[in-house]
Order: C-alpha cells, then sequence, then structure tokens
C-alpha cells in the first residue's frame, strides 16, 4: 500500500496563515501531525505540496515522503489528487492500493490508517472508515481503480469513483473520532 497525503490546498478559510502549518496544543503543525501518523502506518507514501511551500516540503521529505509539487495554476482538488496517484503508480508498479489522506486531519490514529490498509490487502476494492455510520477519512482505493482516478477532474476528489461504485464499498467500522475531524477555521481548533 502506498500512503497519499493531500498538502496542496489553498485554506481559504482558515484566513491569512498557513493552516497546515498552525500548531496544534502539542507544538506540532497540522500538516505534520498528520503526516507522522500516515507514514507511521505506511512508510511508503507520497505527499502533494504547494509549489512554494519549501517548509512544508522540507519538513515532510526529512520525515520520509516522497513530495512532488502540485503548480500554483492547479487549483482543483482533483488536480493534486491525479499528481499523487501518477507519481505512487510510478513509484511502485505493484502496490495493490492507495490510502488517501488529508493533511488537515491531524487526529486519525495510525492504527485506522493500517485497518484500511489491511482491507485492501484482503482485498477490498474501495474502504471508507466510519465512526457512529458517519464516513471519514483516510479512503482507501485498490489499484483497480487507478485509471478511474487518473482521469478525475474538479474539486470533489474521488466522490464520483465511490458513487459509481457504491456496491464495491466497504464501510469499516472504527473507534476513532479522528477520522471526521477536519480543520478548516481555527475555530475547529478550539
Amino acid at each position: 500500500m502506498i500512503g497519499i497525503l493531500l498538502a496542496a490546498g489553498f485554506s481559504r478559510r482558515f484566513g491569512a496563515a498557513n493552516k497546515l502549518l498552525h500548531p496544534l496544543p502539542d507544538g506540532r503543525a497540522i500538516a505534520i501531525a498528520s503526516a507522522e501518523h500516515l507514514i507511521t502506518a505506511l512508510p511508503v507514501s507520497v505527499a502533494v505540496v504547494r509549489e512554494g511551500n519549501q517548509s512544508l516540503s522540507d519538513a515532510l521529505k526529512a520525515l520520509g515522503f516522497h513530495v512532488v509539487y502540485c503548480e500554483s495554476d492547479a487549483t482543483q482538488m482533483a488536480d493534486s489528487l491525479v499528481l499523487a496517484i501518477r507519481y505512487a503508480a510510478a513509484l511502485s508498479a505493484t502496490a495493490r492500493g492507495y490510502v488517501i489522506a488529508l493533511a488537515d486531519m491531524p487526529f486519525i490514529a495510525p492504527s485506522t490508517i493500517n485497518a484500511v490498509a489491511n482491507a485492501l490487502a484482503q482485498g477490498a476494492e474501495i474502504v471508507i472508515p466510519t465512526y457512529a455510520d458517519k464516513p471519514g477519512h483516510p479512503v482507501g482505493f485498490s489499484t483497480k481503480y487507478k485509471e478511474a482516478l487518473l482521469q478525475l477532474s474538479g474539486d470533489e476528489g474521488a466522490r464520483s469513483i465511490i458513487k459509481q461504485h457504491i456496491d464495491k464499498v466497504l464501510l469499516l467500522d472504527c473507534d476513532d473520532t479522528g477520522i471526521l475531524a477536519d480543520i478548516d477555521t481555527p475555530a475547529d481548533l478550539a
């Protein structure tokens, strides 16, 4: 399995500060906490960052990520996801799947990420963790969906693939509220 960390968003709702570098109460930057959890579970991981975000890029490389850069004119969520899938596919032709995590979700437990990856390894095609019947992240896709992921466009991410293949989705119940906790505004840290 290959981990994918999407860290190329614009964070417009957070204000002028760089959301992904904003410190959590424990002092770690939001994106670094997310990255540490992902790479702990999946040592082969790719991060997509926006061009010019050198401090985040350097920190992710120091953690062991393969870092790819999203160009400044790539403004949709699918742009960075397609870039990550293309890089991950070139990185390993034998990988069985991709576990896609968001850099603004720093509270997901590594054990949850492992559970998603393990479900893919055991033959699941699409895996979505749930808490209290609510779907969350990270979402796993078997490599069967590589071409569909590479064809994505717009700001919906992979949601369209999930809708088209709802009968192939494994809802994985977990005891991890972090799968629902994304940080969009400073108030989300309160």
